[in-house]
């Protein structure tokens, strides 16, 4: 396997292409942004921290049954991950009320759902990610409606299972977003989750003092962004290469 061009970058990692056609290297920035790219900070080790992180959880998702892009930990920074199209949907998977959706209902802080909320956001920030309904989706035809229905549910997997994992750690999980695609050039065209799962879109509370260890530390300038990042690593017992 062979790094090549770069394919994508975005505001956490970087996307190049390889030598394999349907494979890709991710690679994982130090950038720190909120609102939308409006804060933005670059914070020594975050990616290391992430990268590792990322391929604890989807590592322990495959193993669950949940279908994902990551194939292995090339190095400190890098991973190697299936190539996909992804679709531009945000889907973000809310157990308890926090951040932007108790302004928009009036809800209580830290209201805890009957079940678990699942709401979609257009991926696109110079619209600030705006809320998008099934039809919507359906019509400009990023996936279909039986499409769509499967990753609910497949988010609703990926919170059952999320919520049992940070639960033997004391953690948590307040709400997350995650992304899915559609692998290319494999001839399967299965839609997957894609993209990463660490602080940078979780929301994580310890169970005792809530105080939490994800982004809002560097949203609301409420600490070291990094040393709660680091007792997620302590916590899961990851050992990060030096």
């Amino acid at each position: 396997m062979t790094k090549l061009n770069i394919l994508y970058e975005g505001k956490a990692k970087i996307l190049y292409e390889t030598n394999v056609s349907n494979e890709l290297i991710q690679f994982f920035k130090d950038d720190a942004t909120a609102h939308n790219a409006q804060k933005l900070e670059i914070i020594n080790s975050k990616g290391i921290i992430n990268n590792y992180i990322s391929e604890y959880i989807m590592n322990f998702l495959g193993k669950k049954g949940v279908d994902n892009h990551f194939i292995k930990r090339v190095n400190s920074r890098e991973q190697l991950i299936r190539k996909v199209k992804i679709i531009p949907i945000e889907f973000v998977v809310r157990n308890f009320a926090f951040g932007s959706i108790i302004k928009r209902y009036n809800l209580s802080k830290e209201y805890k759902f009957k079940k678990p909320l699942i709401e979609l956001f257009l991926k696109k920030d110079e619209l600030n990610d705006p809320l998008i309904n099934d039809d919507l989706i359906v019509e400009l035809g990023w996936v279909n409606r039986s499409e769509l229905e499967d990753l609910k549910n497949k988010a609703l997997i990926i919170n059952e299972h999320l919520v049992n994992l940070f639960s033997k750690i004391n953690i948590e999980l307040i709400d997350f977003k995650i992304e899915f695609g559609k692998t290319v050039n494999d001839n399967e065209n299965k839609l997957i989750l894609a993209d990463e799962i660490s602080p940078d879109n979780c929301r994580l509370w310890d169970k005792n003092t809530k105080k939490n260890f994800d982004k809002d530390i560097f949203r609301n300038n409420t600490g070291d962004l990094i040393e709660g990042y680091q007792e997620i690593v302590k916590r899961f017992e990851i050992k990060i290469e030096s």
